[in-house]
Protein backbone atom coordinates (compact mmCIF):
# COMPACT_ATOMS: atom_id res chain seq x y z
CA UNK A 1 0.00 0.00 0.00
CA UNK A 2 1.69 3.06 -1.50
CA UNK A 3 0.48 6.12 0.97
CA UNK A 4 2.13 9.66 1.71
CA UNK A 5 4.01 9.26 4.70
CA UNK A 6 3.10 12.43 6.84
CA UNK A 7 3.24 11.41 10.53
CA UNK A 8 7.44 11.85 11.51
CA UNK A 9 8.42 8.79 13.24
CA UNK A 10 11.53 8.41 15.98
CA UNK A 11 13.38 5.28 15.82
CA UNK A 12 13.45 3.68 19.09
CA UNK A 13 16.79 4.02 21.33
CA UNK A 14 15.46 0.32 22.93
CA UNK A 15 14.13 -1.70 20.27
CA UNK A 16 12.00 -4.64 20.83
CA UNK A 17 13.50 -7.72 20.13
CA UNK A 18 12.53 -11.73 20.97
CA UNK A 19 13.84 -11.70 24.52
CA UNK A 20 11.77 -8.88 25.44
CA UNK A 21 8.55 -9.11 27.60
CA UNK A 22 5.91 -6.71 26.86
CA UNK A 23 3.34 -5.99 29.22
CA UNK A 24 0.07 -4.11 26.82
CA UNK A 25 -2.80 -2.45 28.91
CA UNK A 26 -5.06 0.09 27.73
CA UNK A 27 -8.14 1.02 25.02
CA UNK A 28 -8.76 -1.19 21.47
CA UNK A 29 -5.43 -0.61 19.76
CA UNK A 30 -3.81 -2.82 22.34
CA UNK A 31 -5.87 -5.79 21.27
CA UNK A 32 -4.72 -4.85 17.47
CA UNK A 33 -0.87 -4.47 18.50
CA UNK A 34 -0.95 -7.30 20.65
CA UNK A 35 -2.64 -10.00 18.11
CA UNK A 36 0.29 -8.66 15.41
CA UNK A 37 2.92 -9.82 18.92
CA UNK A 38 1.21 -13.06 19.25
CA UNK A 39 0.75 -13.56 15.51
CA UNK A 40 5.01 -13.77 15.23
CA UNK A 41 5.26 -15.16 18.51
CA UNK A 42 7.14 -12.17 20.64
CA UNK A 43 6.58 -12.72 24.48
CA UNK A 44 3.41 -10.71 25.87
CA UNK A 45 0.49 -9.81 28.41
CA UNK A 46 -2.19 -8.29 27.06
CA UNK A 47 -5.05 -6.91 29.40
CA UNK A 48 -4.88 -8.75 31.88
CA UNK A 49 -8.05 -6.73 33.02
CA UNK A 50 -9.94 -6.99 29.28
CA UNK A 51 -9.70 -3.64 27.18
CA UNK A 52 -9.89 -0.60 29.49
CA UNK A 53 -10.41 2.81 27.98
CA UNK A 54 -9.60 5.59 30.36
CA UNK A 55 -6.41 6.52 32.53
CA UNK A 56 -7.29 6.24 35.88
CA UNK A 57 -8.88 2.71 35.21
CA UNK A 58 -5.33 1.79 34.03
CA UNK A 59 -3.77 3.38 37.30
CA UNK A 60 -5.59 1.42 39.15
CA UNK A 61 -4.70 -1.88 38.11
CA UNK A 62 -1.17 -0.64 38.20
CA UNK A 63 -1.62 0.66 42.00
CA UNK A 64 -3.42 -2.85 42.63
CA UNK A 65 -0.84 -5.29 41.10
CA UNK A 66 2.11 -3.96 43.03
CA UNK A 67 0.19 -2.91 46.55
CA UNK A 68 -0.88 -6.56 46.11
CA UNK A 69 -4.70 -5.27 46.98
CA UNK A 70 -6.58 -8.22 46.60
CA UNK A 71 -10.22 -8.56 45.07
CA UNK A 72 -12.76 -9.21 48.23
CA UNK A 73 -16.58 -9.94 47.94
CA UNK A 74 -17.78 -6.55 48.75
CA UNK A 75 -15.78 -5.36 45.21
CA UNK A 76 -17.97 -7.81 42.94
CA UNK A 77 -21.44 -7.54 42.27
CA UNK A 78 -23.86 -9.92 40.11
CA UNK A 79 -25.80 -8.20 37.02
CA UNK A 80 -28.60 -10.72 34.90
CA UNK A 81 -26.96 -13.81 36.73
CA UNK A 82 -23.28 -12.69 35.64
CA UNK A 83 -20.85 -11.55 38.81
CA UNK A 84 -18.46 -8.28 37.89
CA UNK A 85 -16.29 -6.04 38.82
CA UNK A 86 -16.58 -2.32 37.54
CA UNK A 87 -13.10 -2.32 38.20
CA UNK A 88 -12.62 -5.04 34.75
CA UNK A 89 -14.24 -5.35 31.25
CA UNK A 90 -17.10 -7.45 30.45
CA UNK A 91 -15.18 -10.17 29.27
CA UNK A 92 -13.56 -10.58 32.94
CA UNK A 93 -16.70 -12.30 34.53
CA UNK A 94 -17.35 -15.70 36.01
CA UNK A 95 -20.71 -17.53 37.29
CA UNK A 96 -20.03 -17.16 40.66
CA UNK A 97 -18.82 -15.08 43.59
CA UNK A 98 -15.94 -17.14 43.93
CA UNK A 99 -14.70 -17.31 40.66
CA UNK A 100 -14.64 -14.15 39.67
CA UNK A 101 -12.39 -13.24 42.67
CA UNK A 102 -10.15 -15.77 41.99
CA UNK A 103 -9.30 -14.53 38.12
CA UNK A 104 -9.57 -11.25 39.53
CA UNK A 105 -6.53 -12.03 42.07
CA UNK A 106 -4.89 -13.91 39.68
CA UNK A 107 -4.79 -11.95 36.68
CA UNK A 108 -3.48 -9.36 39.36
CA UNK A 109 -0.83 -11.46 40.15
CA UNK A 110 -0.43 -11.49 36.49
CA UNK A 111 0.04 -7.93 36.18
CA UNK A 112 2.45 -7.27 39.00
CA UNK A 113 4.84 -10.30 37.42
CA UNK A 114 4.62 -8.07 34.34
CA UNK A 115 5.23 -4.70 35.78
CA UNK A 116 8.01 -5.94 37.88
CA UNK A 117 9.80 -7.70 34.54
CA UNK A 118 8.82 -6.09 30.74
CA UNK A 119 11.61 -4.82 29.39
CA UNK A 120 8.83 -2.45 27.12
CA UNK A 121 5.41 -1.73 28.71
CA UNK A 122 2.60 -0.08 26.02
CA UNK A 123 -0.15 1.81 27.51
CA UNK A 124 -3.17 3.11 25.16
CA UNK A 125 -5.66 5.30 26.13
CA UNK A 126 -8.82 5.42 24.42
CA UNK A 127 -10.99 8.02 26.33
CA UNK A 128 -11.17 10.95 28.86
CA UNK A 129 -14.87 10.74 29.38
CA UNK A 130 -15.57 8.79 32.57
CA UNK A 131 -18.22 7.61 34.69
CA UNK A 132 -18.46 7.53 38.48
CA UNK A 133 -20.85 5.57 40.20
CA UNK A 134 -23.28 7.33 42.31
CA UNK A 135 -24.05 4.91 45.29
CA UNK A 136 -19.83 4.25 45.63
CA UNK A 137 -18.36 7.89 43.98
CA UNK A 138 -15.44 5.33 42.61
CA UNK A 139 -14.96 5.84 39.10
CA UNK A 140 -15.22 2.51 37.19
CA UNK A 141 -13.48 0.63 34.10
CA UNK A 142 -17.16 -0.36 32.52
CA UNK A 143 -20.26 -0.08 33.44
CA UNK A 144 -21.61 -3.58 32.94
CA UNK A 145 -24.65 -2.37 31.37
CA UNK A 146 -26.11 -1.47 34.89
CA UNK A 147 -28.48 1.53 34.36
CA UNK A 148 -27.37 4.54 33.87
CA UNK A 149 -29.18 6.77 36.49
CA UNK A 150 -26.45 5.05 38.90
CA UNK A 151 -23.78 7.16 37.06
CA UNK A 152 -22.69 10.66 36.46
CA UNK A 153 -20.66 11.50 33.36
CA UNK A 154 -17.63 13.44 33.51
CA UNK A 155 -14.75 14.67 31.61
CA UNK A 156 -11.42 14.27 32.87
CA UNK A 157 -9.40 17.66 33.49
CA UNK A 158 -6.27 17.52 31.35
CA UNK A 159 -4.69 18.18 34.74
CA UNK A 160 -5.69 15.17 36.09
CA UNK A 161 -5.34 12.91 33.70
CA UNK A 162 -1.72 14.12 33.60
CA UNK A 163 -1.47 13.32 37.74
CA UNK A 164 -2.36 9.77 37.04
CA UNK A 165 -0.43 8.94 33.92
CA UNK A 166 2.91 10.41 36.19
CA UNK A 167 1.17 8.01 39.05
CA UNK A 168 1.56 5.15 36.57
CA UNK A 169 5.26 6.44 35.55
CA UNK A 170 6.57 6.73 39.09
CA UNK A 171 4.95 3.49 40.40
CA UNK A 172 6.65 1.71 37.69
CA UNK A 173 9.81 3.01 37.61
CA UNK A 174 10.17 2.10 41.41
CA UNK A 175 9.41 -1.73 40.40
CA UNK A 176 11.06 -1.60 37.46
CA UNK A 177 13.07 1.47 36.76
CA UNK A 178 14.67 -0.15 33.00
CA UNK A 179 11.45 -0.82 31.92
CA UNK A 180 10.86 1.27 28.24
CA UNK A 181 7.09 3.07 28.47
CA UNK A 182 5.33 3.48 25.34
CA UNK A 183 1.88 5.59 25.61
CA UNK A 184 -0.15 5.54 22.55
CA UNK A 185 -3.71 6.98 21.83
CA UNK A 186 -6.49 5.09 20.74
CA UNK A 187 -7.14 5.65 17.00
CA UNK A 188 -11.03 4.46 17.80
CA UNK A 189 -13.18 7.24 17.84
CA UNK A 190 -15.64 7.51 20.64
CA UNK A 191 -18.66 8.77 18.67
CA UNK A 192 -21.26 7.63 21.59
CA UNK A 193 -20.40 10.73 23.16
CA UNK A 194 -20.50 12.58 20.41
CA UNK A 195 -18.71 13.81 17.29
CA UNK A 196 -17.57 17.53 19.36
CA UNK A 197 -17.43 14.99 22.79
CA UNK A 198 -14.55 12.66 21.07
CA UNK A 199 -13.11 15.48 19.69
CA UNK A 200 -12.72 17.22 23.23
CA UNK A 201 -11.80 13.77 25.12
CA UNK A 202 -8.69 12.93 22.33
CA UNK A 203 -7.00 16.44 23.05
CA UNK A 204 -7.33 16.48 26.74
CA UNK A 205 -5.79 12.85 26.44
CA UNK A 206 -3.15 13.89 23.84
CA UNK A 207 -2.50 17.37 25.61
CA UNK A 208 -1.99 14.90 28.97
CA UNK A 209 0.72 12.87 27.16
CA UNK A 210 2.63 14.72 25.25
CA UNK A 211 3.07 16.76 28.70
CA UNK A 212 4.01 13.64 30.62
CA UNK A 213 5.96 12.75 27.47
CA UNK A 214 8.19 15.69 27.96
CA UNK A 215 8.87 15.50 31.50
CA UNK A 216 10.02 11.43 31.83
CA UNK A 217 12.17 9.10 30.05
CA UNK A 218 9.18 7.45 28.06
CA UNK A 219 8.07 7.71 24.59
CA UNK A 220 5.14 8.17 22.45
CA UNK A 221 4.04 6.15 19.35
CA UNK A 222 1.42 8.28 16.97
CA UNK A 223 -1.00 5.84 16.13
CA UNK A 224 -3.85 8.26 16.30
CA UNK A 225 -2.11 10.58 14.30
CA UNK A 226 -1.14 7.67 11.60
CA UNK A 227 -4.75 7.32 11.14
CA UNK A 228 -6.12 10.49 11.50
CA UNK A 229 -3.51 12.13 9.10
CA UNK A 230 -2.21 9.11 6.74
CA UNK A 231 -4.95 6.50 6.39
CA UNK A 232 -7.86 9.77 6.44
CA UNK A 233 -10.37 7.70 4.05
CA UNK A 234 -13.42 6.15 4.98
CA UNK A 235 -11.66 2.78 3.13
CA UNK A 236 -9.55 2.41 6.30
CA UNK A 237 -12.31 1.88 8.73
CA UNK A 238 -14.71 -1.20 9.41
CA UNK A 239 -18.27 -1.91 8.62
CA UNK A 240 -19.29 0.70 11.96
CA UNK A 241 -16.72 3.12 9.75
CA UNK A 242 -15.41 3.54 13.83
CA UNK A 243 -12.73 0.91 14.24
CA UNK A 244 -10.13 0.60 12.01
CA UNK A 245 -10.15 -2.39 9.39
CA UNK A 246 -7.61 -4.78 8.69
CA UNK A 247 -5.89 -2.33 6.14
CA UNK A 248 -5.17 0.00 8.34
CA UNK A 249 -4.19 -2.33 11.50
CA UNK A 250 -1.50 -3.50 8.95
CA UNK A 251 -0.33 -0.13 7.73
CA UNK A 252 0.28 0.61 11.66
CA UNK A 253 1.77 -2.25 12.47
CA UNK A 254 4.24 -1.47 9.54
CA UNK A 255 4.79 1.50 11.13
CA UNK A 256 5.54 0.14 14.59
CA UNK A 257 7.38 -2.38 13.11
CA UNK A 258 9.30 -0.22 11.70
CA UNK A 259 10.89 2.15 14.79
CA UNK A 260 10.06 -0.50 17.61
CA UNK A 261 10.99 -3.84 16.53
CA UNK A 262 14.46 -4.89 16.15
CA UNK A 263 15.48 -5.26 12.67
CA UNK A 264 17.54 -8.48 13.55
CA UNK A 265 13.85 -10.10 14.32
CA UNK A 266 12.62 -9.38 10.57
CA UNK A 267 14.35 -12.60 9.57
CA UNK A 268 13.01 -14.57 12.57
CA UNK A 269 9.14 -13.08 12.03
CA UNK A 270 9.48 -14.10 8.45
CA UNK A 271 9.98 -17.92 9.58
CA UNK A 272 7.09 -17.49 11.58
CA UNK A 273 5.19 -16.19 9.54
CA UNK A 274 5.68 -18.98 7.39
CA UNK A 275 5.36 -21.18 10.11
CA UNK A 276 1.73 -20.02 10.52
CA UNK A 277 0.71 -19.66 7.45
CA UNK A 278 1.77 -23.35 6.42
CA UNK A 279 -0.52 -24.14 9.68
CA UNK A 280 -3.62 -22.52 7.77
CA UNK A 281 -2.85 -24.69 5.15
CA UNK A 282 -6.15 -27.11 3.93
CA UNK A 283 -4.99 -29.96 1.69
CA UNK A 284 -7.32 -31.32 -0.76
CA UNK A 285 -5.74 -34.49 -0.26
CA UNK A 286 -4.26 -35.41 3.37
CA UNK A 287 -2.82 -38.58 2.81
CA UNK A 288 -0.74 -37.78 -0.35
CA UNK A 289 3.13 -38.45 -0.31
CA UNK A 290 3.52 -34.01 -1.13
CA UNK A 291 1.40 -33.53 1.45
CA UNK A 292 3.26 -35.64 4.27
CA UNK A 293 6.68 -34.39 3.28
CA UNK A 294 4.52 -31.03 3.76
CA UNK A 295 4.01 -31.83 7.47
CA UNK A 296 7.37 -33.02 7.79
CA UNK A 297 9.47 -30.13 6.65
CA UNK A 298 6.48 -27.56 9.15
CA UNK A 299 7.05 -30.01 12.15
CA UNK A 300 11.33 -29.33 11.28
CA UNK A 301 10.85 -25.71 11.06
CA UNK A 302 8.96 -25.60 14.23
CA UNK A 303 11.28 -27.58 15.95
CA UNK A 304 14.27 -25.76 14.85
CA UNK A 305 12.21 -22.55 15.95
CA UNK A 306 11.61 -23.89 19.20
CA UNK A 307 15.47 -25.00 20.36
CA UNK A 308 16.18 -21.20 19.74
CA UNK A 309 13.13 -20.17 21.36
CA UNK A 310 11.51 -22.88 23.85
CA UNK A 311 8.66 -19.56 24.56
CA UNK A 312 7.33 -20.58 21.17
CA UNK A 313 4.16 -22.03 21.09
CA UNK A 314 1.88 -23.49 17.85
Amino acid sequence: MKLQTIVPLEKATKPIDYQSRLLLMGSCFVENMGNKLDYFKFQQLQNPFGILFHPLAIENLVQRALEEWCYKETEVFEQDGIWCCFDAHSEVRANSQRALLQRLNQQLHETRLGLRNASHIVITLGTAWVYRHKTTHKMVANCHKVPQKEFSKELLPIDAIIASLENMVNRIAEVNPEAQLIFTISPVRHLKDGFVENQQSKAHLIAAVHKVVKGHNVSYFPAYEIMMDELRDYRFYGKDMVHPNELAVDYIWEKLKSVWIDEDCYSIMDEVDGIQKGLLHRPFNPDSEAHQKFETSLRSKITYLQERYPFMKF
